[in-house]
């Protein structure tokens, strides 16, 4: 019996997601991605015209499952929004220890070996990036009494980000989750230095 339309393209930006995540993006074939999915290159061309194509499915679907992948599992549990930040980047870290070093977050290693994408890719790739920015901006409007007045928290977030990105970056090169946890120490330290007395 033949696979169902819908789940043979979801078997092939799943493949290709994983693959790109293992490899890279310009490391990985068609070939591979035809053999990890188990199609035939027929099944790819009919859903997507050429491998760029597969690449902007997966970062839609990275940015559609950022609730339901990412979030959700992070913060099961936890009620406190600044406490839900460090939920999320305590995810980071188990992946990172989990993989031994090698995890990489999917969406910041496309952004740094896509030097001059097209722009579809990029935008979808901002996408992602701004997804997990209002969550995370979410929390300290959750936390605003608890910060300096006038604080710019869109710009919080964004530290944020660039605290999980870096630190996930030093934590892949030199194979040591202690470079992440380092990073997320201080921003802790940093927030706890803002906290406004109630």
């Amino acid at each position: 019996m033949n696979a169902a339309p819908s789940d043979t393209r979801s078997r092939l930006v799943e493949a290709a997601m994983q693959l790109f995540w293992e490899k890279g993006y310009g490391s990985t074939s068609v070939a591979d991605i035809l053999a990890r999915a188990g199609v035939n290159s027929g099944s790819l061309y009919h859903f997507f015209p050429g491998k760029q194509d597969l690449l902007v499915a997966v970062l839609e679907a990275y940015r559609e499952g950022i609730g339901p992948m990412l979030l959700e599992p992070a913060w099961a549990g936890v009620e406190d929004p600044i406490e839900k930040i460090f939920a999320l980047l305590a995810r980071y870290r188990a992946l990172i220890v989990e993989t031994d070093g090698f995890y990489g977050c999917p969406i910041g290693s496309l952004a740094l070996e896509l030097h001059e994408p097209d722009p579809i890719v990029r935008e979808r790739i901002a996408e992602n990036f701004d997804g997990w920015t209002a969550a995370v901006e979410a929390c300290l409007d959750a936390a605003a009494d608890r910060l300096p007045a006038g604080a710019d928290r869109r710009a919080l977030a964004e530290f944020v980000l660039t605290v999980m990105e870096g630190g996930v970056m030093q934590a892949r090169t030199y194979r040591d989750v202690a470079y992440f946890d380092r990073a997320v120490g201080q921003l802790r330290l940093f927030l706890d230095s803002q906290r406004r007395e109630g």
